[in-house]
């Protein structure tokens, strides 16, 4: 299952819905019920939104991202027609609440790039270099040999968890530039391209150094390109204001209005995508 799910077409199979008006509460959070649950959703605006879009987070957050002109009414019906769907995904991030085990690195657990779930799959092929593959919604992992010398099979995990890394490592390389890149022109205080490393860190998705250098935490490539996005930009406002300081926030704003909802969603994940 995706980590976060996203919904664009009417679903009519519906419970029946106890109130047919939008309600409001902290200026952007409405609220509707499927039979008896009652369903809370946030409303975001956007200049650059071309449809509507409905999105279920695992923290069981709903985000309803829209263009800047669509109506709350237009938008509490577009929430009626989809809300079996979005029901049935909120209990579906209900039942998987349960704590984050540490990784065995065996076929059936969760893995995440760019912001999707990915089901991990090893299997052995002697005739195949080791490699790791995304392949048909499985992030395949394929051995040599059988590593499994060790009762408990640590052997085998550590292969299995180095050749992710090292997957993981050449992916955040590559996605991390194309992302610079993009938002680049929006940090006009930044005259040259700034370099970034790749480091693995526990607490931190990245830093700036006071040469204006990036570090960049590989895991983060495990999160949806808008959260990549924030990160970024976050550090290269760091190139004009070294501290957090009003007029850091108030640059950050300027070139990511939403950045608290992108940070809330980040923040929400970070227990999974930093699990080892």
């Amino acid at each position: 299952m995706a980590s976060r799910l996203e919904h664009t077409t009417a679903n009519n199979d519906k419970k029946p819905i106890e109130d047919s008006k939008p309600t409001k509460a902290d200026g952007l959070l409405h609220h509707l019920y499927y039979g008896q649950d009652k369903i809370s959703y946030e409303v975001i605006r956007k200049d650059k939104a071309r449809k509507l879009r409905i999105k279920v987070h695992p923290d069981q957050r709903v985000v309803v991202s829209v263009p800047m002109q669509v109506t709350d009414e237009f938008i509490h019906q577009s929430v009626q027609k989809r809300v079996r769907w979005i029901w049935q995904h909120l209990q579906d991030f209900a039942k998987q609440k349960t704590d984050v085990l540490p990784k065995r690195y065996v076929s059936g657990e969760p893995q995440f790039y760019l912001g999707r779930r990915y089901v991990l799959k090893v299997i052995v092929d002697p005739e195949q270099a080791a490699n790791v593959k995304l392949i048909r919604g499985k992030l395949t992992v394929t051995l040599t040999h059988d590593d499994s010398n060790a009762s408990d099979g640590s052997d085998r995990a550590a292969k299995v968890k180095a050749l992710l890394d090292a997957w993981y490592q050449a992916k955040a390389r590559m996605v991390f530039a194309e992302r610079l890149a993009a938002v680049l022109p929006q940090a006009n205080w930044v005259h040259n391209s700034p370099t970034f490393k790749i480091l693995s860190m526990k607490k931190q998705w990245g830093s700036c150094s006071a040469q204006g250098n990036l570090v960049l935490n590989p895991h983060l490539v495990k999160a949806p390109k808008e959260c990549i996005d924030y990160v970024i930009l976050h550090e290269l406002c760091h190139i004009k204001e070294h501290n957090h300081s009003e007029r850091f926030w108030r640059l950050l704003t300027l070139v990511m209005p939403h950045w608290k909802a992108v940070k809330t969603e980040l923040d929400s994940m970070a227990e999974f995508y930093l699990n080892e």
